[in-house]
């Protein structure tokens, strides 16, 4: 090392950075020979000036290794500035976004490098990369290394090392294809192969730079940083799951680079950003020189309003000559189709997705232009293999219930007939696979729907059609009667409990000539005995099933319910209503008044409270539980009385008369109010057994007299009343 550089990294090493640079989006270094072993050394560097939080190195210092990793110098490169990449839009139609921004930075420095064995490594490393990077693990802590190999003279006198043409594009846009001319140039005119490659990683965030205090306090940032870089070899960026070097971002069709013209193409489907790298190769008479190993950041975008013209690819070759195009452009509002057809100069469209028949068989040129005549026009062209039509088919039996299936197949459709027929039923038969156009007869085994396939091969073309075949369950027929016992003249309730495939037809045989198609049924029977029943259930898919009960429906007399009330219309002055017992053939009665109450002696007296129409209802039942019931009406007027005391004591030690309120029979609506002698309410209610105890505001009102006030209509005619008096209180 050199007196100077040695002051130099002693002075950098005292001098204390509190910021470093974040956010480096790429570089390369490569060099030139000029003579007399005299090189010029070329550092890129690219920043974000967006979001970077440092400026470039100054100087950059650039350090040279032997073959064997030995350090032999270093080269301090002063900051030569910096400019602005233009962002390069290609597509008039796209407006950039404003928060990307690269700077381009390029160092370069002569030295004198004599030929030693093995040649020189040239190396420059720094840290950090943009924390939001997507394909590495924490990207905020990988750094960057670059390098160049001066080889051996004996492997390449006087070499000069190949570098790029072209910086990649700043921005992607998502889901819009990238070409992109990733071509290095060779001033030795040696070949080039290129490919994806790992980039290399470099300082950490405690020692951004080398030969600086190291930043922070805590840990490994507590020691300073070393004077010289590490010697090859370098490890490379931690790829995040599912990345790599052949696939570095997301994207269908993957990135990709052509290994002899550098061409770069891919389609960026996430938005976000990403680390690349590439390696451009250097080889004379077939043995490696150098290796220019650049590494970039994409930022792909949404780019909205950005045409793209797109056919997608033929994947089906057995429509016929009849073809339907279809397209999946962005951003069309008019379309131009050219299908190929030579034969003929109307073989145009401008409709969204046209159809052409197409003479004969053969491949065809398509070419769709989106936006024609305008600035944000796109176009796009494939070829079109269009062949005699392949569509074979068949019809499948309809189903069929599992104890009595058998099913016959015969090839249809559209097909020469030249070629070959292959069946395959499935697993659930004993056939299983067959060939020819027909094939009977194939049972199943079990139920279900089951894909029975054919497959019709010629003329180099394959066509399948799949048709399923159903084998129908067999329902299950049963069923209940509602209630266990079954009286003469009394429905009879039947209760469907089958399973199966419904809905289901009926069909009931009741064991005394009658029959019903009806799901729940009832029936009557009019005579005592006893009956065998049957149920007969069809499924919706012909599926039989029949069901009868282990025994005999036993039908038994019923009594008749009766009884007489008196009297059946009176007052509610008078709401005592006799009932008087009339049934035959009961071991047992119960009654219900119409009004909640119901007693078990149908022979009984009941008392109503209110006025109304009262339904009474009478239910009897014999020793076999069989019942019947039996109904009448009661009418009990309303009446109507008020009456109203002029004094009261309340509080008294005799506990008499202490509540003031009026007596009432057959009211509603009521409203009643007390007032002192100043006008002032002092009570108040609308419930007709609550009354006034002599307080206001929780204390016992003085003797004196009181006004009340009291409204409401009576249930005779629903006339209004209103009565204002006055009250005497007591103590």
């Amino acid at each position: 090392m050199s007196k100077k550089n040695i002051i130099l990294l002693l002075f950098l090493t005292l001098f204390s950075f509190k910021t470093y640079a974040t956010h480096i989006v790429g570089g390369e270094i490569f060099y030139d020979y000029l003579g007399a072993n005299n090189y010029k050394i070329t550092l890129k560097l690219y920043r974000d000036c967006y979001l970077g939080q440092a400026p470039y190195d100054d100087p950059a210092t650039i350090f040279i290794f032997n073959s064997s990793g030995g350090f032999l110098d270093s080269i301090p490169s002063s900051f030569p500035g910096s400019v602005v990449l233009p962002i390069t839009i290609n597509n008039p139609c796209f407006t950039p976004p404003t928060d990307v921004c690269v700077e381009e930075a390029i160092y370069t420095y002569n030295i004198n490098l004599p030929a030693i064995p093995g040649g020189y490594d040239i190396v420059y490393q720094r840290c950090c990369r943009n924390g939001s990077i997507l394909n590495l693990i924490n990207p905020g802590n990988v750094g960057s290394t670059y390098m160049a190999h001066i080889p051996d003279q004996t492997v390449a006198l006087n070499n000069n090392s190949p570098r790029y043409n072209h910086f990649p594009p700043i921005f992607l846009c998502a889901g819009v294809p990238l070409v992109f001319d990733h071509s290095a140039t060779d001033p030795d005119g040696d070949s080039i192969y290129y490919e994806l490659c790992d980039p290399f990683t470099g300082l950490t965030p405690c020692c951004p730079i080398l030969g600086r205090q190291a930043i922070g306090t805590g840990g490994s940032c507590s020691s300073g940083c070393a004077l010289i870089a590490d010697p090859p070899p370098y490890p490379f960026v931690p790829w995040a799951t599912g990345y790599s070097a052949s696939y570095p971002m997301s994207a269908s069709p993957a990135l990709a680079i052509d290994s002899h013209t550098g061409l770069m193409t891919g389609t960026p489907n996430t938005i976000g950003q990403w680390v690349v790298g590439v390696c451009a190769s250097e080889y004379r008479n077939g043995v490696l020189v150098d290796v220019n190993k650049r590494d970039f950041q994409f930022n792909v975008v949404n780019c909205p309003g950005l045409p793209v013209a797109s056919i997608p690819v033929q994947t089906d070759f057995c429509f016929g000559y009849q073809a339907n195009f279809t397209q999946n452009s962005l951003n069309a509002t008019t379309y131009q189709w050219d299908f190929g057809d030579l034969t003929t100069t109307s073989d145009v469209s401008t409709a969204f997705a046209p159809s052409w028949t197409y003479p004969d068989s053969g491949v065809y040129t398509v070419t769709l232009v989106i936006n024609p005549g305008t600035l944000c026009a796109d176009t796009n062209t494939t070829t079109f293999d269009i062949q005699h039509l392949l569509q074979p088919n068949f019809v499948v039996d309809p189903g069929e219930c599992i104890y009595d299936n058998h099913f016959s197949f015969t090839a249809a459709g559209d097909f020469t007939g030249n070629g070959t027929f292959a069946w395959d039923f499935g697993t659930h038969n004993p056939v299983h696979t067959a060939t020819g156009q027909t094939f009977g007869t194939v049972s199943f085994d079990t139920t279900g729907t089951f894909p029975v396939t054919l497959t019709v091969t010629e003329n180099g073309c394959m066509a399948q059609f799949t048709n399923n075949v159903t084998v129908y369950a067999k329902p299950e027929a049963d069923y209940t009667l509602e209630s266990p016992v079954a009286c003469k003249m009394q429905p009879v309730h039947f209760m469907d409990h089958s399973l199966g495939d419904g809905p289901f037809s009926y069909q009931w045989l009741f064991g005394d000539g009658s029959v019903s198609s009806e799901k729940n049924p009832y029936h009557v029977y009019n005579d005592t005995g006893s009956y065998s029943t049957t149920l007969i259930i069809t499924s919706a898919h012909g599926c039989v099933d029949t069901v009868s009960l282990p025994a005999a429906t036993a039908v038994f007399p019923s009594p008749e319910a009766g009884f007489a009330v008196t009297p059946a219309d009176t007052s509610i002055f008078f709401p005592d209503v006799t009932m008087v017992d009339q049934s035959t053939g009961a071991t047992g009665c119960n009654v219900s008044w119409g009004d909640g109450a119901s007693y078990g002696n149908c022979d009984s007296v009941h008392r109503y409270t209110h006025p109304g129409t009262y339904t009474i209802m009478q239910m009897v039942v014999n020793e076999w539980g069989c019942r019947d019931t039996a109904y009448s009406q009661v009418l009990i007027r309303p009446e109507f009385i008020f009456w109203i005391p002029n004094a009261f004591t309340p509080y008294q030690p005799n506990g008499l008369n202490d509540i003031f309120k009026p007596k009432l029979i057959g009211v509603h609506d009521y409203s009643f109010l007390i007032f002192d002698r100043w006008g002032e309410k002092i009570y108040e209610t609308n419930n007709s057994d609550d009354g006034w105890d002599g307080r206001f505001k929780g204390r016992l009102c003085t003797n004196d007299v009181y006004v009340y006030k009291i409204t409401f209509r009576d249930d005779v005619r629903n006339d209004p009343h209103q009565y204002i008096g006055r009250v005497t209180l007591v103590r």
